[in-house]
């Protein structure tokens, strides 16, 4: 792994939780900022480059299902992680249908998150090294 720190964007209307998660991500490799709706990360993703985005799903104004399929639609090469304290089925059903790529319960412990971040983080990089190559 290069020494690259994977820039991430964390995306939960908690604000405790959320400055929390953005610290202890700060200290280990990873470059957080975060977001506290659906509608301020579209905002950062049109004006920032990000690799992995940590997304709530029960967020008000617009869901996290709602917030993933936009997202895709602005950068299908983003990664997407789901971090929950609401676990269903149908959730995860409908969040592997818009292409997120993780799905996580609250609280996660910060190390195997990190893992899934780097995990996710790789998986991006290949990918565009994989649609540069194509023609």
């Amino acid at each position: 792994m290069s020494s690259y720190k994977p820039k991430v964007l964390v995306v939960d209307d908690e604000a405790r939780f959320r400055e929390t998660l953005i610290k202890l991500l700060n200290t280990k490799t990873i470059e957080a900022t975060g977001a506290e709706s659906g509608m301020e990360a579209l905002e950062k993703i049109q004006e920032n480059t990000y690799d992995v985005i940590l997304l709530d799903v029960r967020m008000p104004g617009m869901t996290g299902i709602e917030a993933l399929a936009k997202i895709k639609k602005i950068d299908p090469l983003l990664e997407v992680i789901i971090l929950t304290g609401h676990a269903s089925v149908d959730t995860a059903i409908e969040i592997m249908k818009h292409g997120g790529c993780e799905y996580l319960l609250k609280p996660c412990p910060v190390d195997e998150l990190t893992a899934r971040i780097d995990a996710a983080y790789e998986r991006k990089v290949t990918r565009t090294k994989v649609k540069a190559k194509t023609p």
